[in-house]
């Protein structure tokens, strides 16, 4: 793939600030969100006005007969790593964006809020195997480095091997990290790395960033005949949608069902995004879901 990505970084950002301000996601809480696999619940203190109420205890509350707040061991110089499936599968797309693309956008989106917020990023770019990795930094010049990286066609090529991603997260990478995203279709995931996953799941906070095409999950509604290709083996295959429709839904269901019962058997959290909507109201609805999930709310 040659040249550059049409990336709407700048547009991405500003939806995502917007976001952030309405969900009230201040750095406190961001922090808390995403504070890694070994960080202790500190007490509680009276609730104040300078406190966010997302943080009420309404349970110990209701014990004291007074407000209080949840209090954590302050975390300093958060580090965040993303890790990008850059395979040819990610060169794909039947709506306005490319998977890489929408993947590119909610990476770089996601990684400024990070930065905006005094913590650093990290990245790794993978595809047959690690192609491309950043030592965690703060600033806009990592943030600028990023974006060089995932806009350049010349870094999207080959196949999408996982499992090689996750050992060398399970090798090579430490436990400094406080969360770890993995943005990928995860077209390719079975069972076979159930393991490598789980050990993943256990050494950082982990999500996976389930980047899909609506042509992953069903077929055009058209009477035409098509040629699919497999990505991986080149293999093609000639058929009517209209007929294989219902198998070919089949198919994808029970992958994508497969996938989600294995990621979350690992402890990875799933943030699914379609190519086809913007992301920001999916991102959001997670982050609620997470805060609940911890019990913040």
């Amino acid at each position: 793939m040659e040249g550059k990505l049409n990336l709407d970084v700048a547009g991405s950002i500003a939806d995502l600030q917007a976001a952030v301000k309405d969900f009230q996601l201040k750095k406190r809480l961001y922090k808390t969100l995403f504070r890694g696999k070994g960080l202790d619940f500190d007490g509680y203190r009276t609730f104040t006005q300078e406190d966010d109420a997302i943080y009420i205890d309404w349970k110990a509350s209701k014990r004291a007969n007074k407000l209080l707040t949840k209090q954590y061991i302050e975390e300093k110089d958060m580090k965040v790593l993303f890790v990008v499936d850059v395979g040819d599968n990610m060169v794909f797309g039947s709506s306005n964006k490319l998977k890489c693309e929408y993947a590119a956008e909610f990476s770089l989106a996601l990684a400024h809020l990070v930065l905006s917020s005094g913590d650093k990023v990290g990245f790794i770019l993978f595809n047959d195997a690690v192609t491309k990795r950043a030592e965690p930094h703060k600033g806009l010049k990592q943030l600028s480095l990023f974006e060089d990286f995932l806009s350049d066609g010349k870094n999207y090529y080959g196949g999408s091997n996982l499992k090689n991603a996750l050992d060398f997260l399970i090798n090579y990478v430490d436990l400094s990290f406080n969360a770890v995203f993995i943005v990928s279709d995860f077209l390719n995931v079975d069972e076979r790395i159930a393991e490598d996953l789980k050990l993943v799941g256990d050494k950082f906070e982990t999500v996976a960033v389930l980047i899909k095409d609506p042509l992953d999950k069903t077929l055009p509604d058209t009477s035409t005949e098509i040629i699919i290709e497999d990505p991986n083996t080149g293999e093609q295959l000639l058929i009517n949608p209209k007929v294989a429709r219902g198998q070919y839904e089949y198919y994808a269901k029970k992958q994508e069902d497969l996938l989600k019962d294995t990621l979350k058997a690992a402890g990875i959290d799933i943030l699914l995004l379609n190519t086809n909507e913007p992301f920001v109201p999916s991102l959001g609805e997670f982050l609620r879901e997470r805060i609940k999930k911890k019990g913040f709310i």
